[in-house]
């Protein structure tokens, strides 16, 4: 009889040591689009996914893993520096269950955005209300595990990403011209509508339990390579991307600010990508590369144009060039941007960077 007892108890302290290892690193929840989808899309029928070559030619394992990448994304490198034993997986994928649901989850599906009909062409994604859904579910799973106080408090202890707003401009208002949305709305109004709508979102996630929340805005849309391919002659931004980015991303600060005032906490950060990007679009030798006009890997002019496949031109080196494919940073960008997420000042993080919450959560 002794050695069942025994190994019961050597379950069970196996069990408490997985749980105190796992509340010193706090769990990580990443929510939105293709700029931080790790891999969901693989799961679905849709034309919004990164699963083939050469997609995560940089990766570890060299393969194509769901992220829209040569390598790691924004959620990997902020789980290296936060000290996660891994990067929150796919909600979608089957590894996710038991102990590695502690670590957290990605819900995030490319092609979404704040707006239910925004990237209708891609079919089926995982649109904001699923994902949080998902997150409702996840809680529930996790309560059946660690029991529902113990999920509470992973889940307000959690750090959350939030990224979302590009592509209700780029698969949405800007897709095809005369729009629905652009006959709906002018840029000026649909502006203020599209933040109504994400302070709905992001109030659902604070009423799930979120209470640390980096939202991060949207990149300079109309330089990206996808646009200059279709808008630009002599290699500007489209003017018309820059002025939806210039309207939206200051009055996403102030909805932010406007709710951490009214919850009496700085529960959500706003992360300024925009002027993130705008320094290497601007500059881009200052920070080691050639260009950040052209992408890595595509066809046509700025290599902007169609998707990045197997056929595609494809750059040797990656770490030279801003964005892989037409619309998303290359790894080494997404580099520059967790540095400034860790790190940076107020212009970038605001009211602090992610340095700061930690050294502060952990005094708490």
């Amino acid at each position: 009889m002794a050695t069942p007892s025994f190994s019961i108890i050597l379950s069970l302290l196996l069990i408490i040591g997985v749980g105190i290892s796992q509340s010193e690193a706090r769990a990580f929840f990443v929510f939105g689009d293709s700029l931080v989808d790790s891999g969901n899309n693989n799961y679905l029928a849709t034309t919004a996914r990164a699963d083939s070559p050469p997609y995560g030619i940089d990766y570890p394992t060299r393969r194509a893993t769901g992220r829209f990448s040569n390598g790691y994304n924004i959620p990997d490198i902020i789980s290296q520096q936060i000290g996660s034993s891994e990067s929150p997986l796919p909600y979608l994928s089957p590894a996710l269950t038991g102990q590695r649901l502690l670590v957290g989850a990605n819900f995030a599906s490319a092609g979404i955005g704040i707006l239910n009909d925004t990237g209708v062409q891609f079919i089926n994604i995982i649109r904001m209300p699923q994902q949080l859904d998902y997150f409702r579910q996840y809680q529930r799973r996790v309560s059946g595990l660690i029991g529902e106080a113990s999920t509470q408090r992973l889940v307000n202890q959690a750090l959350v990403l939030m990224t979302l707003g590009g592509n209700d401009f780029v698969n949405n208002y800007f897709l095809v011209p005369n729009s629905a949305r652009s006959r709906q709305f002018s840029i000026p109004d649909y502006v203020p509508f599209l933040i109504r709508e994400y302070r709905k979102i992001l109030m659902t996630v604070y009423n799930l339990g979120g209470r640390r929340v980096i939202v991060t805005g949207t990149g300079p849309l109309g330089c990206v390579p996808a646009e200059l391919a279709q808008r630009s002659r002599n290699g500007e931004c489209s003017p018309e991307l820059q002025q939806a980015a210039a309207l939206f991303n200051p009055q996403l600060m102030q909805m932010l600010q406007g709710l951490n005032r009214e919850l009496g906490s700085n529960v959500f950060i706003a992360a300024n990508t925009q002027q993130m990007h705008t320094n290497f679009i601007t500059n881009p030798q200052a920070y080691g590369f050639i260009t950040s006009k052209v992408a890595c890997c595509g066809q046509g002019p700025y290599n902007g144009l169609g998707l990045c496949t197997p056929l595609s031109n494809l750059c040797p080196n990656r770490d030279v060039y801003a964005f892989w494919d037409p619309f998303h940073p290359s790894e080494k960008a997404n580099k520059i941007i967790v540095q400034q997420i860790m790190s940076g000042t107020t212009e970038y993080m605001n009211p602090m960077n992610l340095s700061t919450i930690l050294a502060m959560d952990s005094e708490a």
